[in-house]
């Protein structure tokens, strides 16, 4: 069996080819576009209006086209020029000369400790003697502590 070759470009071609020629600012319906397939390019297959929902879906969900009120717009980003990123752009870099070799990236993190290295010197400690350190008002620092109340002996005698 000999199949049919098709002299119509594919779907998602016409496609693109409608909008952009109806040149409608809020986009191109399912129905126009057919009909700018119809009359450009004659009879169109069998299952046509099938295939035309078929690929107008796939396009969608390709993020060739958007949806919008019953109608297909091309994706802004195709049409405006591209936005710039947040931050600042990088530096521009200075083209290499011929037959230098790019230095290895310095790797991420903290780096890694010399053991061959001496031991740093110990800070020494404030002296701690026993007693909290006293500010300038006179009292220590922190919370006070709690007070144990003392015991009340009963020291009369009785008589």
């Amino acid at each position: 069996m000999a199949s049919a070759v098709s002299p119509l470009p594919p779907y998602p071609q016409m496609i693109l080819e409608a909008i952009d020629s109806l040149k409608q600012p809020e986009g191109a319906d399912k129905s126009s576009i057919s009909k700018y397939m119809e009359t450009k390019y004659g009879e169109m297959p069998q299952g046509h209006s099938d295939q035309l929902t078929t690929h107008l879906a796939k396009m969608t969900a390709g993020e060739e086209l958007v949806f919008v009120n019953n109608n297909y717009l091309r994706r802004p980003s195709e049409i405006a020029p591209a936005k710039r990123g947040r931050g600042r752009p990088p530096k521009a870099k200075e083209p290499l000369p011929p037959g230098a070799v790019l230095p290895a990236p310095r790797p991420r993190g903290r780096p890694r400790k010399d053991l061959n290295a001496p031991p740093a010197p110990k800070k020494p400690k404030p002296s701690s003697g026993g007693a909290p350190s006293v500010s300038k008002t006179g009292r220590p620092r922190g919370r006070p502590r709690k007070v144990r109340p003392q015991p009340v002996h009963n020291t009369a005698v009785e008589a």
